[in-house]
């Protein structure tokens, strides 16, 4: 993943101007794991959240269940203030 040219377009679209100061290059191995920007759409859907904006009507626990539904997943949970 080629981080930095992202932290530099935030920086840009916030008109934020910072020298950034990079120390050390962060080294990791694919052994241990996977880049985000590598991971298939199972293990996305699987070690996600999803930020919903949930219209006035459904309940918080019918739009989790279908979520549910949707992403054929075992579990979903909801937290903090859903209902408007």
């Amino acid at each position: 993943m080629d981080f930095y040219p992202f932290i530099y377009k935030i920086d840009e679209y916030c008109k934020y101007k910072n020298n950034w100061n990079i120390r050390k290059e962060a080294q990791t191995s694919e052994n241990i794991g996977f880049f985000p920007d590598k991971r298939d759409i199972t293990l996305l859907i699987k070690n996600s959240i999803i930020n919903i904006d949930k219209p006035a009507g459904p309940t918080s626990h019918e739009v989790a269940f279908w979520i549910k539904q949707m992403f054929k997943v075992n579990k979903v949970g909801h937290g903090g203030t859903l209902e408007p």
